[in-house]
């Protein structure tokens, strides 16, 4: 006797979306790593800025200073 396919399209439905989830993991890992990668760049940039913008500040004080004792 010949066996009978039974058709589940739910499982079908569950099987393609695993599969689809998982061949988008990488991808989606990837974005990740490039989102906090640039992410730590603008704190990087944001901290340099803050700093060369405390050291205009103290140069600027500085010079008033020198030009009030004057």
């Amino acid at each position: 006797m010949a066996e009978k396919t039974i058709f589940n399209p739910q499982g079908n439905i569950s099987a393609a979306t695993a599969i689809g989830f998982n061949s988008l993991k990488p991808m989606m890992h990837f974005q990740a790593t490039m989102l906090r990668m640039w992410a730590d760049s603008i704190e990087r940039f944001a901290g340099s800025y803050e700093k060369g913008l405390q050291e205009s500040e103290a140069t600027a004080e500085a010079q008033l200073e020198k030009e009030r004792a004057a």
